[in-house]
């Protein structure tokens, strides 16, 4: 990936959104991904809003690589259901009047087949269709299913209808093996999320650890994109620790160095 775009998530920085951004281009990211439900209200968007948000990430050099928007819920749930598709629609529509094609978000639960998985395919064709009607697409974040069980999903689906988030560290908190998913999802993956996981057999569980020094075999695993034509995004992310800006700009150096 000789054009390797860098991007970090601002809410990884723990940071208000205005410091984040700063910090963000500090630490040589080359866009930001944002939380349109944690770090602003898609509701106060206005027109003078975004154009101002534009600018301040030309001012310091950056693009907006995603807008991440994490419903509390599954599109396979039936509670506030409406309400949910809703809201996920007009956060895809700010995306892309920020200048962004990409929605990051957990779709749900995925069934083999019943109810259940009639009312999350039909919430993800109608996702699907609002954001080829207004440019930025839906991607579904890895990790709470395997590769395979993603793949049979997205099939039922309009081609290119909803993409995928790859997040190799969450797929190992999961417990699924992200080469097996990669290979799975490859020509699904619209967008990727560089974090890392490794096996803590003292407390036998899997945690999160910084990028390079967990399980995830980073150089293979962006070789095996590359070689499958990926030229999008790759998001480092850090969820836990102490210094997260150090740990996300050692990422950053860590993929500049590859």
């Amino acid at each position: 990936m000789p054009n390797l775009r860098i991007g970090l998530p601002t809410r990884s920085l723990r940071l208000p959104l205005r410091q984040a951004l700063l910090k963000a281009a500090e630490l040589g990211a080359d866009g930001v991904e944002i939380d349109a439900r944690n770090e602003l209200r898609v509701a106060d968007f206005s027109q003078t809003a975004v154009r101002q948000f534009r600018k301040t990430l030309s001012d310091l050099g950056l693009e907006l690589a995603a807008v991440a928007f994490p419903t509390r819920r599954g599109y396979d749930d039936p509670s506030e259901l409406d309400r949910r598709v809703l809201a996920t629609q007009q956060a895809m529509t700010l995306a892309y009047k920020l200048g962004a094609r990409t929605v990051v978000g957990r779709v749900g639960r995925i069934d083999e087949d019943g109810e259940r998985r009639e009312r999350l395919v039909g919430s993800l064709e109608l996702l699907a269709a609002h954001g080829e009607r207004v440019g930025a697409r839906l991607a579904a974040q890895t990790g709470a299913e395997s590769g395979a069980a993603l793949r049979s999903l997205l099939e039922e689906l309009p081609e290119q209808g909803v993409g995928v988030a790859f997040h190799p560290g969450e797929l190992l908190l999961g417990g699924y093996d992200p080469q097996e998913a990669l290979e799975e999802l490859a020509p699904h993956i619209t967008y990727v999320q560089a974090g890392d996981a490794v096996h803590d057999f003292a407390e036998r569980r899997v945690v999160e650890v910084e990028l390079g020094r967990g399980s995830v075999q980073a150089p293979e695993l962006l070789g095996a994109l590359e070689e499958r034509g990926y030229d999008g995004w790759v998001t480092v992310d850090r969820r836990e620790g102490q210094n997260p800006a150090g740990d996300l700009g050692d990422a950053i150096a860590y993929l500049r160095a590859l």
